[in-house]
């Protein structure tokens, strides 16, 4: 996982609630064995209708996906996670999350940004009049900012979450912190015990 500290870009105005990882990802995309190409699969059957958000030219190349309330709910599903940052999502901003998505999400670099359902519905709409709009968030100070709109708003991120981000570190990176101690460990072991090599 990549160090995240800010992010700045333009983002997508997913204006539903309760969306689940099965319309984030569909069952059937679930067979691929790799864990890259998802970003393909990412809301397919709604983007069957051309006029579906990400179907539209304005919208392409953005980073952030502002959603409506209750994000990611259903079954964990880590390819959800997989297909919004392999179509090239760096968060998802939207006044709930549920636990499982999110826990995903903050495992694997995807910034999940709460906001108050007031500022939600606020980002919905102005992202809807103006795709150009850019938004910054930044992971250190824990804010979301809109300059155009002279809004900053801040979101909630425990300290843990927030020093995985920063210095990237996924669980492998976390359990790697300790590959000195593993050794040592591992070299004292009796010879007829499993070991990790």
């Amino acid at each position: 996982m990549k160090p995240v500290t800010i992010i700045t870009g333009r983002a997508v105005p997913l204006d539903r609630s309760d969306v689940d990882t099965d319309q984030i990802i569909p069952s059937d995309w679930l067979k691929r064995v790799e864990r890259t190409g998802f970003g393909a699969g990412l809301f397919s059957e709604w983007r069957d209708d051309r006029d579906f958000v990400l179907n539209k030219a304005e919208y392409q190349g953005a980073t952030i996906l502002v959603a409506g309330e209750n994000f990611g709910t259903g079954s964990s599903r880590e390819h959800a996670v997989w297909a919004l940052t392999d179509y090239g999502f760096e968060a998802v901003v939207s006044p709930r999350f549920a636990d499982i998505f999110r826990n995903n999400s903050t495992k694997q670099g995807l910034l999940p940004v709460t906001v108050e359902p007031e500022i939600g519905a606020r980002l919905l709409e102005e992202i809807a009049n103006n795709p150009s709009l850019e938004i910054t968030i930044d992971v250190a100070q824990g804010t979301l900012e809109v300059p155009e709109l002279g809004l900053t708003v801040s979101f909630p991120l425990d300290e843990f979450t927030r020093a995985r981000f920063l210095n990237g570190w996924d669980d492998i990176g976390l359990s790697l912190r300790y590959e000195d101690e593993i050794e040592s460990y591992e070299a004292s072991r009796p010879g007829f015990l499993p070991t990790t090599r």
